[in-house]
């Protein structure tokens, strides 16, 4: 009896590792975020107004900084979502997620004309709203961090690039 109960054990052990090794039988679909089906999260604000022109500041000291997938200090790279959140973190302690459309779903969407500077600007650059975004410093100016290929850096928002791609702006202001 207790050879079978050993067998039976290591069968079912090994069924739940095989488990882990296969992979994930759903399909996973990222989606823009008001497509989400979890309830919308209550809008990540800053508590001092002044924190905006803090990361503009902050931001500013970035620049050059090199590209990394994932990244989110300066030290080994930064990717777009990843020096957003860095940044917010560091001048309000507010924590963002490390994802630009999760970003979107959790900050206040402004209007184009009421960019101030601090506010953030998004990009479609995936065929996906929301796969870029960047910090807006003013006078149609924004800061990000672009790719493999480069380091942060400022563009304007009306380069072609981005003009075309323009997904919307946010901000972490508190609504007045």
């Amino acid at each position: 009896m207790k050879r079978c109960l050993c067998g039976l054990t290591a069968i079912i052990l090994l069924a739940a590792l095989g488990g882990c090794a296969s992979a994930p039988t759903s399909s996973y679909r990222i989606t823009a975020p008001f497509e989400t089906e979890a309830p919308p999260r209550p809008a990540i604000h800053f508590d001092d107004a002044a924190h905006a022109e803090q990361m503009v500041l902050f931001a500013y000291g970035l620049l050059g900084t090199g590209y990394q997938f994932g990244g989110r200090n300066p030290e080994a790279g930064l990717d777009c979502s990843g020096m957003v959140s860095y940044i917010v973190e560091q001048v309000s302690g507010k924590r963002l997620p490390h994802n630009a459309a999760q970003i979107a779903a959790q900050t206040r969407p402004i209007s184009r004309h009421a960019l101030q500077p601090g506010d953030l600007v998004f990009f479609n650059t995936l065929n996906r709203p929301y796969s870029h975004m960047g910090i807006y410093l003013g006078e149609g100016r924004f800061i990000h961090a672009p790719n493999s290929r480069g380091k942060v850096r400022i563009e304007q928002l009306a380069n072609r690039y981005f003009a075309n791609r323009f997904d919307g702006a946010r901000t972490l202001q508190p609504d007045s």
